[in-house]
């Protein structure tokens, strides 16, 4: 029987591991949300493991201090995949970073795959 949450509560544990800028925490959230053998990629980054994505969060937070991640929209769900769009900015001001991360969800409700796309990044990036 999967134990997979609602498209709403894995998308919001997603970003709080995002947002999360106290180590020890981001750590737990990202066990949390994660399977131990996660892969992400994205345009930028590739990295498999827990300990590969803590650190690929912590270099985010590293490069945009202050920024927090929200979701933009619904939540698209079929099977043991989610799609989202999501965007990344200081809040209550515009965003710097606009993309969409599509997710495989394993047979526990964490997260096993991560596939991003970025529709809008500084020019700095």
């Amino acid at each position: 029987m999967s134990t997979t949450p609602t498209p709403d509560t894995l998308v919001r544990n997603y970003l709080a591991a995002w947002n999360e800028t106290d180590p020890a925490a981001r750590r737990a959230a990202v066990e949390a949300a994660f399977t131990p053998d996660v892969r992400y990629v994205d345009p930028l980054a590739d990295v498999t493991g827990t300990d590969g994505l803590d650190a690929l969060i912590a270099g985010a937070q590293q490069q945009f201090p202050g920024m927090e991640f929200r979701a933009v929209g619904d939540v698209d769900r079929h099977h043991d995949v989610c799609r989202f769009r999501w965007c990344l900015g200081p809040a209550g001001a515009e965003s710097l970073v606009i993309g969409f991360d599509v997710v495989a969800v394993a047979p526990d409700g964490r997260i096993a795959t991560v596939h991003g796309f970025l529709d809008r990044v500084p020019a700095t990036l």
